[in-house]
């Protein structure tokens, strides 16, 4: 009987959809000595909702479904999948998995599994003027949740965000 109301338990967490985690960000700039720390927290809601928010709210970066939306401090900037072919893989990834499913193939995604840490590269095929060059996310293979994502911009600079399981 316990077995089976755990289960149930689980089932309408998952289906309730939020997920918590810690987070902290490190915000690396190649003229800069020191690197920015801040802490926040990551919600997931599925099937395709992800909320990284760090410093009080200040920071965030959104997925809702197509719509990606980043605030740093007072600046945002929104793009949608459908016209960005970087965030669309990206997008894919996510989705996959937070639900649970394969991780899909495509020519701007390297994935590579070491130590039961599974890496994925997006790297976009066509260099377009993006604010990113690459996005670099480590999932668990055994529990497929976010180790780490790191998102590389064009000059030199990055942002990681580094996650832990709340318990």
């Amino acid at each position: 009987m316990r077995k089976i109301v755990l289960l149930l338990f689980c089932l309408l967490t998952c289906y309730a959809g939020t997920n918590a985690q810690t987070v902290t960000k490190t915000t690396h700039k190649k003229a800069i000595k020191t690197d920015v720390v801040t802490t926040g927290t990551l919600t997931i809601r599925k099937p395709s909702y992800v909320c990284i928010s760090t410093d009080n709210d200040r920071d965030q970066l959104i997925m809702d479904g197509t719509k990606f939306t980043m605030t740093l401090g007072k600046k945002k900037q929104v793009t949608d999948s459908r016209r960005n072919p970087m965030f669309a893989t990206f997008q894919s990834v996510l989705e996959a998995v937070i639900n649970g499913r394969p991780i899909p193939s495509g020519e701007d995604l390297t994935v590579t599994v070491k130590d039961n840490e599974k890496t994925i590269t997006i790297i976009p095929t066509g260099k377009k003027r993006q604010m990113f060059t690459s996005f670099v996310l480590v999932i668990d293979v055994k529990t497929s949740t976010f180790k780490t994502l790191r998102m590389n911009d064009r000059s030199g600079g990055y942002m990681e965000y580094t996650f832990k399981n709340s318990k």
